[in-house]
Parts: structure tokens; sequence; C-alpha cells
């Protein structure tokens, strides 16, 4: 899809009718709400009320809640911190019952630590990639060579082929270059893959009553199937759909999919 068909959505702001949605972007270095889920904001949010924050160590929230002076370390630490974030934003906006939409190892593993801390706040749940739930990087992405040409391949691996996302890809770089150079976004990026032993204990997957659909690339070059299947092995209502030609970003390779998908599940 060419990047002049993608429309940029509003970060943290209402979008549709219908059941509220929030949608919870990934982790990849530069982020935020606005650039994830510009491919199918749209497409979204003519069924569901659509909310995207930016989450917490990403985009406008980078320098909050502990995310630039060392106060959180390591994924099950930020995945809670995100996951008060979030019931905060539905305290603040009266929103009693909602769906989630969770990315990859930031939103995905947000929307696991939401459904095990307030499970009667969320109606149904679509993860994807995993959700955060496989092994931790051997390698932080971009950080160690913070070039532009880093951040192009690094985007580039999320793609099952990036020919057909080539400008989207250039573009969406430079972007996201100049995020994660902000002061302090590197320091909150490294921290939140820090394997701490004196961290919150990970998320009991099988307490979760929350029904949740995991989605897949077929081809995802980020984490291989086989980690969404162990999840929804062990979820008591969980199942997996893997997106046939997809790579780790299902939303950008298969969107029409991907929507779909999401809009039979929610409101089955």
């Amino acid at each position: 899809m060419p990047a002049t068909s993608k429309k940029a959505a509003p970060s943290d702001a209402d979008a549709g009718r219908g059941t509220a949605l929030i949608l919870l972007h990934g982790g990849g270095p530069g982020v935020d709400a606005r650039s994830n889920w510009t491919s199918v904001h749209s497409k979204l949010s003519a069924a569901f009320h659509c909310i995207a924050p930016d989450l917490l160590g990403f985009g406008t929230r980078i320098s909050t809640g502990g995310a630039a002076d060392g106060r959180l370390q390591g994924p099950h630490a930020w995945a809670r911190a995100r996951a008060r974030q979030i019931l905060s934003l539905l305290d603040h906006r009266g929103l009693e019952r909602v769906h989630l939409l969770g990315n990859s190892a930031a939103g995905g593993a947000a929307a696991l630590a939401l459904m095990a801390e307030a499970p009667y706040r969320i109606d149904r749940a679509v993860l994807m990639g995993g959700a955060g739930t496989g092994p931790l990087p051997r390698v932080i992405p971009f950080y160690d060579e913070p070039t532009r040409e880093s951040m192009r391949a690094t985007l580039s691996r999320l793609v099952a082929d990036e020919g057909p996302h080539s400008d989207y890809l250039d573009e969406l770089s430079s972007l996201r270059l100049e995020q994660a150079l902000r002061p302090g976004a590197e320091a909150a990026f490294r921290s939140m893959f820090t394997d701490s032993v004196d961290g919150p204990s990970p998320v009991d997957l099988t307490a979760i009553r929350t029904p949740v659909l995991a989605l897949h690339g077929e081809y995802d070059r980020v984490a291989p199937v086989a980690v969404s299947e162990r999840l929804v092995e062990t979820l008591p209502f969980g199942r997996l759909e893997v997106v046939p030609g997809a790579g780790h970003w299902i939303h950008v390779d298969r969107p029409d999919e991907f929507c779909t998908l999401v809009g039979e599940f929610l409101n089955a």
C-alpha cells in the first residue's frame, strides 16, 4: 500500500461510534499511536469508537510514569504500568467496559496485564504478534547503531515483503528516527527489555477469562507463530488466526483482512 493512501490517526483522541475499542500500539523504537495505526484507523473507526493513546515510554509519554528516570525496569513492570495508564484513561473518559486491540510487546503485553488486573472492564481482546510473550530480544534494535539506515532496516523486518511498502517505510523511517532520538527515549526503550530479577512476576495467563483472538502473520520475522500458539494454549478462552502472507505488521501487510478479523471477533 503506498504511503499516500495512509491517513494519520489522531493520537489519544476519539474517532468513530459504537463500542469503545482501545488501540494499544507496538513497542518499536520511535513508535507512537498515530504512526502505528494509520493503515487501519479509518476503517476501524467506521465500526468502533476508537481511542489510540501513546503508551508510557513512547511518543508524548516518553518522560512520564517512570519512563525517563529509571523507575521502571523490565517488560513486566512496563506492562503493568501501562495497564494502570489505560485504566486511568477509561476512568477519565467514563468508560466502564471496552474492547482491546494490543500490538506486540508493548500493546499486547499491556492488554494482558490489564485483563489480569481489571477483567470486569474488558469485553474482548485481539492480540498481535505474540503479545510480548516470547523471549526477550538478543539484541536491542536500532539503538546500537542509531542511524536512518538502521531504522529503515528495523522497520523492514516488520513486513513480509518491503517492496509494496517501500515509500511508506521511507517516510516512516524519518518520522520514527526523529522520535527515537528525543531526550529520554533510548533510556526508556532499553529499560523495557532489561531482564529484571527484582521486578514483578509475569501475568498469570491461566487466570485471564476474557475471550482473546491472537493474530499472527504467517511470515512474521520478529516472533515465530509458535509464540502465539503457546499463548492461546495457555489462555482459557484464546484462539489463534494465522494470517497468510503477512509479517509482524499484519495491519500493514493485510489491512482489509486484519480489520475483517478484528470486527468479526469483537462483534461476535
